[in-house]
Order: structure tokens, then C-alpha cells, then sequence
């Protein structure tokens, strides 16, 4: 089975195809009142060199193997690092990176022929080997690297260099999306060290890392020995403010020229661009304790919800109501399955109903929700905690720090806490369901809480198929969940908000929340010639 890739790639990389947004006017006047914690010596001063970046929050680390984690990818995805093959976020397709081409030659085999003329930025030359070194660390290893977990499950893989310029992999079972998951590994010389993550990564990316002051900035220098199209600026520097009003004001004092992850309220200002960020958010419906236990109840909270008045009223209409939780674009989403409509009435009557027959409905559920988690999450709680209580049912709301929510959300799951209803906000970059059910839907899942025998075998099945099969037999796998388990309440497909200076010419896209490519970004003077 061929690549969807030409056999005679381009010889360097080349910017995606888009329609740009030139972001051209006045800057936004100043108020004269100083943005707290945004002086110009701590975001760097304004030099037209430098690209300055606004975060929410400082990365919990640089290391290559952890990139499938927001706040990790954001910096070194496609920036310090890059993989052998690369998603197109707005397509879906897969283009050449480091690898040249690829083709499924075995039952589990694939061959890929490795880009020549490539050098790391500590001057070492990119072969196969290292490759196939940076699939041992990621995968095979005792590093515990996000990336094997979220990606390739619990299966190690065999990479071997066959020369210079050629890399066979093979798996434990036939995989047909291979070269899909390859494009979430990135790669690094075999000179990394193989038993400890690092701080400092080396990659083949247009950046490498200059310095990182821990609490202050992370700043990078363009490498001059980078194998494709030279980026516009010399320079990034990454800083972090929690407070979106603060980041969203760095863009308004050119103190940024790129902000993430703006309130809603910034959504009129000529300055911000909102764009599909692939995120879902969704009551995760724990049914090991009663009365979630019971399917009537689960289906009355479902029916529960006012999604468009939450969408309207607390998200400031940059979102659309869901009814399952991987967004359109990505393999196994079907516009045939809508959205649940809200239905107090039956949803009361279903609550009723349980009640009658001793399901124990005045026990009290605990919704938890992290602080943080997207502009207005707490306004959000409260709306579904009342919209629950309107159908007969008891919740209070617990909001939680990202350490304390992630004890509820992955396995080991908490004992004896009572009924919970998670706040979850699910990302599919990948493309693909199989990401979402491995995860959220398999009886044992690192994210689910329950399942069926029947759902899981439906999984395993529909994750050997490709084309077409494989679309429907993970669109019947979403909407059975929705029918036979409703372990989920999805509540919208979000949207993000930049902040962008009239100074830089970027389009955003369903991957610039995890993966902002700062090769993609052009001075506005640059862009109209």
C-alpha cells in the first residue's frame, strides 16, 4: 500500500498553503496604566527582530519526547524539533519532513526513506540511524515519554537503519496509521542521552534553544544551518502570564506580538483571530458510583444541557454545540450525529423514573472543573451544575488545580470520592478517532471510567481498517457511545483566540494551540511585496 506521497518530494520544506491574514490598522491606543508583570525588559523590547510570544503558563519541560503535550509542543513542535513525516492540519494530509517517502512493505512493516543533507544544530549530520534511535527512546524505553502512551499505547515498536537514508518499522500488529503517529515523534541525535530526559533539546528545526531563565523566558536563535525556508525572524522569546486581560494588553503596548488563548470578550478588537482549535469539552459521566451508574440518569443530565445558551452566554459564541467528542476533520466524525437537544421535561421524568425503581438520585454529585481550563470554565460549572439541578439531581461543584483535576481524569482513578461528573476538554490534533476511543472510550482506557465488552471489541476492530472502513467504523463507534453507554455529555467544539500585532502577517489553524510554527510567521511590510 503506497504513501499518499509524491515519490519525488520537494527538496525543501515549504510553507503550507493558506490564505493569509494581514493584519493591518492602528495600534489600539494605551490607557497609560502599566500591564502588571509585562514591563518591556522582562517580555523584550521591540527590536524587529525578535518575535515575542505570550503563554499561559511556563512549559513543564523541553523535552522532545514529551511534545504531545500542549504546553511542550506549543515551543518545540516543527520549531527546535521536527518529525519524519508532518499532518496537515487544515487537509488532514500527510506530507514528507525528515522522511522523503514511505510505503507499507510488510503485514507490520513499513520502509521510509530519510531526507539527505540534513544537520542537526549541534552540526551533526540526520541520518536513519537517528532516527530510528529517537523511535527507541520515545517508545521502547523506560523514559515514560507522553508520547508512547498517548500514541502508540503500550506497544514497542522495531526501528532499524537499513544505511544512511533508509528506516524500516515494524509493529507488534498490522497499524495503517503509522506514518500518522510517526508525524507526533519527534527527532533527535543519537548522541541524546538515552535513560534521562533532557532539558535543552537538539533537533533539526529552523530554532534552536538559546536560553531558558526558569520563571522568566525561553529564547531561541534562528539556525542558520537549517535545511529548509529560513524563517522571517532571528529570534523568539516565549514568556508566560496566567491573566488573559495582561496577555491580551501585551499586544495592545507592542510588547508581544503573539498572545494565546484570549477571553472571548477580545473577539471584536482588529487585533485577535479566532480559528477551530480541535479541543471538545464534555461532562465525563463517572459510572462506577450510583446514581451515574444507572443509563436513565446519565441520558436525563445529557438531555439536561443548554448547550447553545452556554455557547452564547459564557463563551461568547466561539464555539458549536457537540455531539461527540472528536471535531470535524478528524477520521470518525460523522455531521450525522447531532447534537442531544435539551429536554427538561423528559430528562425530569427519566430522573423520576430511576428514583421509582431505588436508584439513590439525592445522592449528592461532585462536578469538578480546572481553574483555567478555558475562558469562563467556572461560569460554565455553575450553568451545568443548575441545569442538573433543575431535573431532580444534587451536585456541587468542586474547581481544582490542573494536579488535583488530573487525579480524577486518568487511571488510577480516585476511590470512595462519590459520584463525579469531570470537566474535560479533549484535543484531537491527530486526526484520527483511534486516539480518542483508545483513550476515552475502552473499558480500561487511561481516560475512561467504564465501558462495554461489546464497544471495546468494535475498537480494536475498527483500528486495523483504513479508508473509508475505517471513517465508519469509528462514526458507529461514537454513536454507539452516545446510544448504549453515554459515559460522555458533550457540551461544544471550541475555538481559540490569538492576539496578533498588525506587525506580523499569521493564519492560525486547528493546530496552532499545540504546535505554533514560527516559520509561519511573516512581518506584515514582508508580506506585501
Amino acid at each position: 500500500m503506497k504513501s499518499p506521497v509524491s515519490s519525488t518530494p520537494p527538496e525543501r520544506r515549504r510553507p503550507r498553503p493558506t490564505t493569509a491574514i494581514l493584519l493591518a490598522g492602528t495600534m489600539l491606543l494605551s490607557s497609560g496604566c502599566a500591564v502588571a508583570n509585562s514591563a518591556g525588559g522582562d517580555a523584550g523590547q521591540a527590536d524587529g527582530r525578535t518575535l515575542r510570544v505570550v503563554l499561559t503558563q511556563e512549559p513543564p519541560t523541553l523535552e522532545p519526547c514529551e511534545a504531545s503535550l500542549t504546553g511542550t509542543g506549543v515551543v518545540v513542535r516543527s520549531n527546535i524539533t521536527e518529525p519524519l513525516v508532518e499532518r496537515d492540519p487544515v487537509s488532514g494530509e500527510l506530507h514528507p519532513l525528515l522522511a522523503t517517502g514511505w510505503k507499507q512493505t510488510g503485514p507490520r512493516t513499513w520502509t521510509f526513506e530519510t531526507r539527505s543533507g540534513v544537520t542537526f544544530q549541534n552540526g551533526e549530520p540526520f541520518t536513519a540511524k537517528d532516527a530510528a534511535f529517537s523511535i527507541e527512546r520515545a517508545v521502547n524505553s523506560d523514559l515514560a515519554c507522553n508520547v508512547e502512551g498517548y500514541v502508540f499505547g503500550n506497544d514497542d515498536l522495531k526501528a532499524e537503519a537499513v544505511g544512511d537514508n533508509r528506516l524500516t518499522v515494524t509493529t507488534a500488529e498490522p497499524d495503517p496509521i503509522l506514518p500518522l503517529r510517526l508525524s507526533f515523534l519527534e527527532i533527535v541525535p543519537r548522541t541524546t542521552d538515552a535513560n534521562a530526559k533532557v532539558r535543552v533539546p537538539i533537533g533539526t528545526g529552523p530554532y534552536a534553544v538559546r536560553s531558558w531563565q526558569a520563571g522568566t523566558a525561553i529564547s531561541l536563535s534562528r539556525y542558520d544551518g537549517y535545511w529548509g525556508e529560513a524563517p522571517d525572524f532571528p529570534r523568539a522569546r516565549y514568556v508566560w502570564r496566567s491573566d488573559a486581560g495582561v496577555r491580551a494588553a501585551m499586544i495592545d503596548k507592542d510588547e508581544a506580538e503573539i498572545a494565546v488563548a484570549l477571553d472571548s470578550t477580545e473577539a471584536q478588537k482588529d487585533t485577535t483571530a479566532a480559528y477551530p482549535n480541535n479541543e471538545t469539552t464534555a461532562l465525563r459521566l463517572d459510572g462506577r458510583e450510583a446514581p451515574l451508574d444507572d443509563l436513565r440518569v446519565r441520558r436525563a443530565i445529557d438531555l439536561a444541557v443548554d448547550r447553545q445558551g452556554i455557547i452564547d452566554a459564557l463563551l461568547g459564541g466561539l464555539a458549536e454545540p457537540a455531539g461527540q467528542l472528536v471535531p470535524p476533520g478528524v477520521v470518525g466524525h460523522s455531521d450525522e450525529i447531532e447534537p442531544t437537544r435539551q429536554n427538561v421535561a423528559t430528562a425530569r421524568a427519566l430522573v423520576k423514573e430511576a428514583k421509582a425503581d431505588g436508584v439513590p438520585t439525592g445522592r449528592t454529585i461532585t462536578l469538578v472543573a480546572r481553574n483555567g481550563m478555558f475562558s469562563g470554565v467556572s461560569e460554565t460549572a455553575e450553568a451545568l451544575q443548575y441545569q442538573m439541578e433543575q431535573i431532580g439531581l444534587s451536585v456541587r461543584v468542586r474547581m481544582a488545580d490542573t494536579a488535583t483535576q488530573l487525579q480524577y481524569q486518568l487511571r488510577p482513578l480516585p476511590k470512595n470520592v462519590g459520584p463525579i461528573a469531570l470537566l474535560i476538554m479533549h484535543g484531537n490534533q491527530a486526526g484520527d478517532a483511534a486516539f480518542t476511543t483508545s483513550q476515552y472510550l475502552l473499558s480500561d482506557g487511561p481516560q475512561s471510567t467504564f465501558g462495554t465488552k461489546d464497544l471495546d471489541g468494535r475498537i480494536s476492530d475498527a483500528g486495523l481498517l483504513s479508508g473509508t472502513k475505517r471513517q465508519n467504523a469509528f462514526a458507529d463507534l461514537l454513536a454507539r457511545q452516545n446510544n448504549a453507554v453515554v459515559q460522555y455529555t458533550h457540551i461544544a467544539h471550541m475555538s481559540g483566540l490569538l492576539g496578533l500585532s498588525p506587525s506580523i502577517r499569521y493564519e492560525p489553524n486547528a493546530a496552532s494551540g499545540d504546535e505554533l510554527r514560527l516559520a509561519e510567521v511573516r512581518r506584515a511590510e514582508a508580506a506585501k511585496h
